[in-house]
């Protein structure tokens, strides 16, 4: 028995599983780890195949869902901006127009609006008036700006001498209309005024280019009649959330 006991001893030691026969006659085996009082390494945990399919496939379903809300809402900030950019080109149409009423052109007094018979209010909004006739063909009677970039590069405004009415010019203080130190003071206040900083883009095709529609063009017609510019619209053939094309904005 005592040199059963010393193998025993000796094979643990070693540190190898030994197999050893007790006074029971009962088959045992001794692990080494345990032998000298260490801990076994815990076994690692992961997933599963079946775990990764049920995952990949919740991740599919919510981003097929997810997406058509991504695709509206980026379509609906794209229409925002078309909006805007309307917006400021016809504002800037607008304020065009108005500094033409009651313009005096440099040099000389600007030939009547066609039709007009009486003096036209002046809007308080204008504070310039417009002196450069040579911008304004005989086929564009209505002073709209006869094309985009004239708003870009801008035009000789002289500033009005008080609220008045059309056809009174700019007047100097203590002058009467038509008097030659009026015409004189007119040319010496002369600046140019940008009505748009730039063209902007569209949106909807990427590009700074519009369809343009002049006073006298019909609200469906298909081209420009190249008079002037008195709407702007989209290029864009595509229909909006709302159901109109973005053309007829």
């Amino acid at each position: 028995m005592e040199r059963y006991r010393k193998q025993r001893d000796a094979d643990t030691r070693r540190g190898d599983p030994v197999k050893a026969v007790g006074f029971t006659g009962r088959r045992v085996t001794l692990s080494p780890v345990r032998s000298f009082g260490l801990r076994a390494t815990p076994k690692q945990s992961g997933f599963t195949l079946i775990e990764l399919v049920m995952t990949i496939t919740i991740m599919t379903i919510l981003t097929l869902g997810v997406m058509p809300l991504v695709k509206v809402s980026v379509k609906r900030q794209r229409e925002q901006q078309l909006r805007d950019a309307l917006r400021q080109m016809r504002i800037a149409v607008d304020e065009f127009h108005r500094d033409t009423v009651g313009m005096v052109c440099t040099g000389g007094v600007a030939p009547p609006l066609q039709g007009q018979a009486q003096p036209i209010p002046i809007d308080p909004r204008s504070k310039v008036a417009i002196s450069d006739c040579t911008i304004f063909g005989v086929d564009n009677p209505d002073r709209y700006p006869p094309d985009l970039d004239t708003l870009v590069s801008g035009v000789n405004v002289t500033p009005r001498g008080g609220a008045g009415t059309g056809g009174q010019g700019l007047q100097s203080t203590g002058t009467r209309t038509g008097d030659s130190s009026s015409v004189l003071g007119s040319q010496l206040s002369t600046k140019k005024k940008v009505y748009l900083r730039a063209i902007p883009v569209d949106p909807m095709t990427g590009k700074a280019e519009w369809d343009l529609r002049s006073c006298y063009d019909a609200s469906d017609a298909g081209s420009w009649g190249g008079e002037n510019v008195f709407d702007i619209r989209s290029k864009s053939k595509e229909t909006a959330l709302n159901g109109e094309k973005y053309s007829d904005w």
